[in-house]
């Protein structure tokens, strides 16, 4: 028992090594660097730190710890787990390898699985909303006043293409918003600047296997040395970000597979194109778009039509 416990604890430290030494650039870095640009952690924050049990949220909690390290700001973590009806196998994969790391989970249960298993139109879209509901819920019982997901980088600009082109919308995933459910609460996701590629590598350096899909759909590929268009996750967030795919057949999941496809394939001849569909949610010039939404309030470029005109005429 001593020899692996001692094996255990060798381990941990060669996976914080890794993210303090080897991947420091690519994660820790980009990591700090989000929470510094987007001021996603203030003095006195208490954040629900939420795992699904995938390598995005498990090394979100380790990025998180080890900022809390470097003191700059005084802030408290909780590593919330939901478990909305998990098979036996993975609910003890996420407890072992939070042992593994170091991170001291807080698992609460729920029968999400079992509400939307049946549900024929949108159950994706239902089940991130309700496992959200329930992640902010038990971070407010907590004293928490923030929720953190792991959505990264490829999330996010995954999410632009998927409004635009199955959504019909021009719209990105937030680096923070405030709940509108739960009030005092905010969301926010510190890996935006994270690549995926980035915390592969990351995993698979360290010989690491995370719980690949928690759905009730899926649940039998709990292990897997690769993902599949970011998989489900229980903080419902993971994956397609919650949004509902409109006017086509199939899961958001295999819609999420066709765009990460069209990227790779765009990216043979344009290097820079992931950086530019990032870039462009940071550069919308409203003088050229035709109807935009503010607040819930749409605006036309009829409503102001002519008036620059008649300004220039009068002058």
């Amino acid at each position: 028992m001593e020899n692996r416990a001692g094996d255990c604890r060798q381990k941990a430290e060669q996976i914080e090594k890794s993210i303090r030494k080897k991947f420091h650039k690519q994660l820790f870095s980009r990591f700090a660097k989000a929470v510094r640009d987007y001021q996603l952690v203030q003095e006195g924050d208490r954040i629900a730190v939420c795992i699904s049990g995938g390598k995005d949220s498990m090394l979100m909690a380790k990025l998180f710890q080890e900022l809390q390290k470097h003191r700059k700001v005084m802030f408290e973590l909780e590593f919330l787990v939901m478990d909305p009806g998990y098979l036996l196998q993975n609910r003890m994969l996420i407890e072992e390898n939070a042992g593994l790391l170091g991170i001291p989970i807080r698992i609460f249960e729920t029968d999400i699985f079992d509400a939307v298993y049946e549900i024929e139109k949108s159950p994706c879209y239902l089940c991130a909303r309700m496992r959200r509901g329930h992640l902010y819920s038990q971070a407010k019982e907590l004293g928490c006043n923030k929720i953190a997901l792991g959505h990264h980088y490829d999330d996010v600009i995954e999410t632009i293409l998927m409004g635009m082109l199955y959504g019909g919308q021009v719209q990105t995933m937030m680096p923070k918003l405030h709940s509108t459910n739960f009030a005092g609460m905010e969301l926010i996701r510190p890996m935006y600047y994270i690549r995926e590629d980035d915390i592969r590598h990351w995993r698979d350096y360290n010989g690491l296997q995370f719980l690949q899909c928690a759905c009730r759909f899926t649940e039998s590929c709990a292990v897997s040395g690769t993902e599949s268009g970011g998989g489900m996750s229980v903080n419902g967030m993971e994956g397609n970000g919650g949004m509902a795919v409109s006017g086509t057949q199939g899961s958001s999941e295999s819609k999420r597979m066709e765009i990460k496809q069209l990227i790779a394939e765009l990216k043979k001849s344009n290097p820079f194109v992931e950086a530019n569909i990032f870039k462009s949610v940071e550069n919308v010039n409203l003088s050229t778009v035709i109807a935009y939404k503010e607040h819930g309030e749409k605006h036309h470029f009829l409503d102001s039509y002519g008036e620059e005109s008649q300004k220039a005429a009068g002058r």
